[in-house]
This record gives C-alpha cells, structure tokens and sequence, in this order.
C-alpha cells in the first residue's frame, strides 16, 4: 500500500482530450522522508515512519530531537506510520515522492472536516424550519424531544444541536486525474475534506 502525507491546495478543473470538464482538488503529496524503518525481528511487525513539514529545532522536544538526529533527517512536523509487508526495501533518509502513485486509478484521502462550531438542528441535520406565519414563534427550533414515564428518558444518537465538523472524515475511491511529479502534485477528481492548506493523507484504495 502506497500513502503519502499531503496538503490540500485547493480545487480547479482540467479539461481531457475529449473535451470533458472533471472537477479535481490538488493535492501537494510529499516529499515524505523515512524516519524510521520497524522490522518484525525487532518490533514484532514491518511498518516505515514518514514526516512531512520541516519543523524548527525550537519547536521539538529533546527525545524527538534526539529521534530525528539518528535517522540523519530534518525535523518534522507529521509523523505518521505505514504498515509493509516487506521493510527490507526501505532505507532511513531516503524520501518517498509523489510518484509512488503513477498507474494508480483510484485512491482514499483522509483529513479532518471543517470546523462548524456549535450548530443548530436545521444547519447539522437538515431539519425543516417552522412556517413563518400564523404567530408561529418555533421556527428553527427541533422540537419536542422528551419522552413519557416510560422509558423516561432520550435515546442515544437522537439529531440534537451541538458541535458540528473538526471530525476525521475518509473519501473513498477517488478518482486520480493527474500527477505532477516535477511540483510533488496529484489530481484527484472530486471535493476532499478539510480547509485548503489542511494535512491530508492519500492512500491506494
């Protein structure tokens, strides 16, 4: 499984050959460099750690100064860890590029939604507001939600208002259009969550 730590950039269109017009989010993937290489001799399972982001020195804490120094590698603001099958292949230093996705149709992006704050019913569940006329005064109110003597109380996963994305959202099966190597750049066809300039990370599906 190939992933990546990337930022979102922000969403545009390419046209294809044939003329057709596909809605694609750019997506800066890489240059993720390897940290740490997990062999299942020593930690029980193959796995590789990749960052992402230079971080300043002043930034880091001293075992992690420490951790970065033994790999001979910039300290990083991301960490994230990949599980291989085989480890012996990857080398600490070496850095993984954009191009680990070339050939590669479809894909999953994982990152975090936009924030909303605290919502209401209407705005988080798309609930129908009240009619405006009439002295109606319950417009964008839910509602009555108690319950009688039995069972006396709400059930669990009742639509309430409350705080509404910040939430770890994964888009499945998205479509890669495109892929610039020379810039660290993918194409993918379709809306990706988070704001532009959020972490994502994009994996094979």
């Amino acid at each position: 499984m190939a992933l990546l730590i990337g930022k979102k950039i922000g969403m545009t269109q390419l046209f294809e050959e044939s003329g057709r017009v596909s809605p694609v989010t750019v997506i800066e993937a890489g240059p993720c460099p390897i940290v740490q290489v997990k062999t299942s001799d020593k930690e029980g399972y193959s796995a590789i750690q990749i960052g992402f982001v230079d971080a300043k020195e002043s930034r880091v804490t001293s075992p992690m100064k420490g951790h970065f120094k033994k790999a001979n590698v910039k300290p990083q603001r991301i960490l994230r860890e990949i599980r291989v099958d085989d480890a012996s292949g990857y080398n600490v230093g070496d850095a993984l590029h954009v191009n680990v996705f070339e050939g590669i149709d479809k894909v999953h992006v994982t990152g975090t939604s936009k924030g909303r704050g605290f919502a209401g019913t209407v705005k988080r569940h798309g609930f129908r507001i009240g009619r405006r006329t009439h002295g109606n005064k319950s417009q964008r109110e839910p509602g009555s939600v108690g319950q009688c003597a039995t069972p006396a109380r709400i059930f669990k996963g009742k639509r309430l208002p409350g705080r509404m994305g910040g939430k770890t959202r994964t888009v499945k099966n998205l479509s890669v259009v495109q892929i610039d190597a020379e810039n660290n750049l993918i194409f993918v066809k379709g809306a990706v969550p988070g704001a532009n300039n959020e972490i994502v990370f994009v994996r094979t599906a």
